[in-house]
């Protein structure tokens, strides 16, 4: 902390980003009353560059790396960031304090009021034929391409509201979204279908919120943990980044990977003992082509060993060389 009473936490600054920061916020203060929290706007190089796809302007930590260094400047005690942008490998002298409840992890389609529409059955049936769709994930784009080789898709930046925007302008016919910012912003009204994970897995640490600080910063750590940490979410992620580390992954690269954990008998799960862990993964080809994807259960208290035994279930399969074909495509979007 900066000092008995205080702590400063460093967030981007979107509504998204900003609703995040409040929420972890209010918890701070709801956990240490008479706690002054500040929150500082920090501009990334994601929010910079906004005109070229995120997979050309460089690996994971486009929205991390500025706030991590205002972290070891000690300018700030606190990171809040959305776990899906937080790269495998923290920088030196930071650690992962606490990871939040995750919000809903699926992917949404939201299609535009005015848009033609199909009216079959089953996932993506609003869509017709060659509708142009928006995106910025070459996560997303592999799935779509592989559910609807007709669909037309497209490259889309911005934040929240100026995707929505964009939408309603009539840019594209539909985009794919994440429930988690949606729901958090209050856009639920937006949403036109809710991606059947099946269809649509999605990334690593999706609505899920990381909490970042420094690793000598023992009063933060202890806060940060009593106010927010989850520890059953906390097992799901260990097993996605584990599987996102072996797997050398990052926004170039169409992978995905879920964690959901199960208590026998229907209680709520947690990372206790006798809860199983269930992991999917999946890497596969720019134009969906070729997918492989693949599953296992695994104790809770393995679950780092979990997600590095589902990449290398994937390598067996030939996972490498499509990662290596991926990395000198030019691809459309980030994670």
């Amino acid at each position: 902390m900066s000092g008995a009473g205080s702590l400063r936490i460093g967030t981007r600054g979107s509504a998204l980003a900003l609703w995040q920061a409040n929420h972890v916020k209010a918890r701070l203060e709801q956990t240490a009353p008479g706690i002054g929290v500040e929150l500082v706007i920090i501009k990334t190089q994601g929010d910079k560059i906004l005109d070229v796809p995120l997979a050309q302007v460089g690996g994971k930590g486009l929205f991390v790396k500025e706030i991590e260094e205002a972290l070891l400047r000690r300018d700030v005690d606190l990171a809040v960031h959305s776990m899906k942008d937080v790269p495998a490998a923290l920088a030196p002298g930071l650690v992962l304090a606490a990871v939040s409840t995750r919000e809903d992890p699926r992917d949404v389609l939201c299609v535009r009021r005015d848009a033609p529409r199909a009216h079959g059955i089953g996932p993506l049936a609003h869509l017709s034929p060659g509708a142009h769709v928006g995106t910025s994930s070459v996560r997303r784009v592999c799935q779509l391409h592989a559910a609807r080789p007709d669909l037309r898709i497209g490259p889309l930046r911005g934040n929240v509201d100026t995707r929505l925007r964009k939408l309603a302008a009539g840019e594209y016919d539909a985009i794919v979204l994440a429930a988690a910012g949606l729901l958090r912003l209050g856009h639920a009204e937006a949403i036109t279908e809710y991606l059947p994970i099946e269809l649509s897995l999605p990334a690593i640490g999706q609505g899920v919120l990381g909490l970042e600080t420094r690793v000598d910063d023992d009063a933060s750590i202890d806060l940060v943990r009593r106010a927010l940490h989850d520890p059953a979410t906390a097992s799901c992620i260990a097993a996605e980044r584990a599987f996102l580390t072996r797997l050398e992954g990052g926004c170039q690269t169409p992978m995905a990977c879920h964690a959901t954990l199960e208590r026998e008998g229907g209680a709520n799960a947690t990372s206790g003992a006798g809860t199983t862990l269930s992991i999917t993964g999946l890497v596969g080809e720019l134009d969906g082509r070729e997918i492989l994807r693949d599953h296992l259960h695994a104790p809770a208290c393995e679950a780092a060993t979990a997600g590095v035994q589902l990449a290398e279930q994937l390598l067996a399969r030939g996972a490498a060389a499509i990662l290596a074909r991926c990395r000198t495509d030019l691809p459309v979007g980030g994670q």
